[in-house]
């Protein structure tokens, strides 16, 4: 039996291990039994919970409550064929077909698993990206990041600290500052102008009470967007009094706030990092596996790495240039699409069937500024060229992506039905997390 070892749980590896799980499951999946050659499937992940990654700013300003809304990989592997292991990749040794994965341990460092190894026939990596601080003096040590879902709740609970004590007037207002005019960076601030009204209704926080700056070093926000959309975007956020600063480079950081490149200071008591992606450093350690200068793994149009045929590289880890010759942008509809593909050549290759190539399809792209509305373009079959679309029924195409992705992993039912719990909990819940 081919046992095929997928290390890292995010959108692209989750919806691989989904797809082949029901591929090669030997026990029925929705009243279906596979006839198909036998493999193991094992999905690695530190987390033991899974958050779509789009989602973090809404988990930062308490918009979304991540123990409510996260998935968890056993429950998810028990339901669809696949095996989860918690660790964190070490190592690979490719002469051997073995990854090492690193002791598993608890919140006072006690060892609950040992190190132990496992062995692969293909290997796919998924490990995502982080964001890039381009070795700016200060950043690494006095501003947060919202890689992961830790690090959002980690944000989430220093906001309500300094809501604290807004509220017991030991602080006149709160500043904070986010590097980064990309989706994340506006999202996160429109999210958090509507934090600080909710927190208005449950205390006593006036709304000027707390001063948001987005700065961006281009000449626009959303630099991936055309220039119209990253202009109406500054426009909307200046109605909410959100300060945004445009052809800014920032030179280092402080726990006091930030300095620019010509020299001027932006106090801060929070400071958000939010420019720029690369793929983990350790990456260039792997066993001799090809890198490029943001650590991402060189493939093949087939998503193969181009040092092992029995590895696959992708989503934001990935450097991958597709069968049209055009580089693939690290988003998620990318890595989606990687992944769909990687489990149609897994299978060929466990059936000796020739392997397909990638072919990168961009669907547009959609920013949301919370509640107030969205801002992006479409492309596809259903357009021709590009189509510019925002206010209501932006947001509402945003919302759909979230609806999509939870079809991908669970099915359209169970999808449709999850979206109406998580509305059903809104409905009684407050509408910020406050703990």
């Amino acid at each position: 039996m081919k046992k095929i070892v997928i290390v890292g749980g995010g959108a692209s590896g989750l919806i691989l291990a989904t797809r082949l799980g029901h591929y090669f499951s030997l026990t029925p999946i929705l009243g279906k039994r596979r006839n198909s050659p036998a493999a193991q499937v094992t999905l690695v992940d530190k987390s033991r919970t899974h958050i779509w990654k789009p989602l973090l700013h809404q988990v930062a300003a308490g918009a979304l409550d991540a123990n409510m809304d996260a998935l968890n990989y056993q429950v998810h592997a028990r339901a669809n064929g696949y095996e989860f292991q918690l660790g964190a990749l070490q190592s690979l040794d490719r002469e051997r077909r073995v990854v090492t994965l690193g002791a598993v341990l608890d919140d006072e460092g006690n060892e609950l698993v040992p190190p132990r190894e496992l062995e692969y026939d293909y290997l796919v990596l998924c490990i995502g990206s982080k964001c890039n601080d381009f070795h700016t003096h200060g950043v690494r040590d006095h501003c947060v990041f919202l890689d992961s879902s830790e690090q959002a709740q980690k944000f989430h609970q220093q906001l309500l600290n300094h809501f604290l004590r807004l509220e017991t007037h030991t602080n006149k207002n709160l500043q904070i500052a986010i590097v980064g005019g990309g989706a994340t960076g506006v999202e996160l601030s429109a999210e958090l102008v509507g934090a600080s009204k909710q927190m208005g209704n449950y205390g006593r926080i006036s709304a000027d009470a707390i001063d948001i700056t987005v700065i961006e070093a281009g000449p626009h926000l959303l630099p991936a967007l055309p220039a119209r959309l990253g202009n109406n975007a500054e426009r909307e956020l200046s109605k909410m009094g959100v300060r945004v600063l445009t052809g800014c480079s920032i030179a280092s950081a402080s726990d006091s706030g930030l300095t620019t490149g010509d020299g001027r200071e932006i106090p801060a008591a929070i400071r958000v990092w939010a420019a720029g992606v690369k793929a983990p450093e350790f990456l260039n350690r792997l066993d001799g596996l090809a890198t490029n200068r943001l650590n991402q793994i060189e493939v093949k149009t087939t998503l193969q790495s181009q040092s092992d045929p029995h590895i696959f590289a992708i989503g934001d880890c990935a450097s991958c240039i597709d069968g049209d010759e055009q580089r693939v942008p690290p988003r998620a509809q990318a890595a989606q699409q990687m992944a769909k593909l990687t489990a149609t050549n897994l299978i060929a290759l466990i059936e000796d069937k020739p392997l397909g190539h990638f072919y990168y399809r961009d669907r547009g792209s959609l920013v949301s500024l919370s509640k107030y509305t969205a801002v992006g373009n479409l492309m596809g079959t259903l357009v021709k060229g590009s189509l510019t679309i925002e206010g209501r029924i932006a947001g509402l195409a945003y919302r759909s992506l979230y609806r999509m992705h939870l079809a991908a992993i669970h099915g359209w039912p169970k999808a449709m039905l999850l979206y109406l719990i998580g509305q059903a909990n809104r409905a009684v819940s407050p509408r910020l997390k406050l703990h």
